[in-house]
């Protein structure tokens, strides 16, 4: 048993008020210096979820995603879309270097679909990164999920609604996102393995590593014309 609580504790699985832990899991950086900083300086969790608190979509989540997605199709790993809000536009991903042959586009009919579809993408070996937007999800599923994305050791990030920030989730990471001027995104750190919350930072645009981002808007603002990927 004392074994099995200095792993948990070690992983920083158990959050300890008293001090940080400094979690061995593995992770994506974000591509963003100053967030990945309030995350440790880690990034995405791999192997674990992470979730995206907004009021409405088009206020730069895609932004922030989109380092990872450029670094994982470059990679040969496939990135899945369950549910977007707006057919993304292809042509302004496949600018940004994002490797169209390995982004799935997915919608499904209800909720049960969704969970059944979120579940055996995160199990798949050919996963790097799955994006979801469901409207609601049960604890209970977000443990079937979290199990699914220990399993594939890969990412996953779900975008909900703002309303659910002060909900208690098993989530390994939980950001609000919060539209700021010129573009610029406010990020405020509800949890994080290893820490407590309360971390804030901005991102402009400009701070993102590695991949060109010449016109933010062209991605991130909807709606986007029907036509699919």
């Amino acid at each position: 048993m004392n074994e099995l609580i200095n792993t948990l504790m070690q992983d920083a699985r158990v959050w300890q008020g008293d001090r940080h832990t400094r979690t061995r899991q593995p992770a994506e950086p974000t591509g963003y210096p100053v967030l990945d900083n309030q995350l440790g300086g880690l990034g995405w969790p791999r192997g674990a979820l992470s979730e995206c608190l907004l009021d409405a979509p088009g206020i730069g989540e895609l932004q922030l995603v989109l380092p990872l997605m450029q670094r994982l199709t470059c990679a040969g790993r496939t990135v899945f879309w369950l549910n977007p809000p707006h057919t993304p536009y292809a042509p302004a991903l496949a600018q940004e270097e994002v490797d169209l042959n390995q982004v799935v586009m997915i919608h499904t009919d209800n909720d049960n679909d969704l969970l059944w579809t979120l579940e055996n993408c995160l199990r798949s070996p050919v996963t790097g990164l799955v994006l979801a937007w469901p409207r609601r999800l049960a604890a209970r599923d977000i443990r079937r999920l979290q199990l699914a994305a220990e399993a594939g050791s890969n990412v996953c990030v779900l975008f909900l609604s703002r309303k659910l920030a002060r909900q208690s989730s098993p989530a390994a990471l939980r950001l609000e996102l919060e539209a700021g001027k010129h573009q610029d995104l406010q990020i405020n750190v509800l949890k994080r393995r290893g820490s407590w919350p309360g971390q804030r930072c901005t991102l402009a645009m400009s701070q993102r590593t590695h991949v060109p981002f010449p016109e933010p808007s062209r991605i991130v603002q909807g709606p986007w014309p029907q036509s699919g990927l």
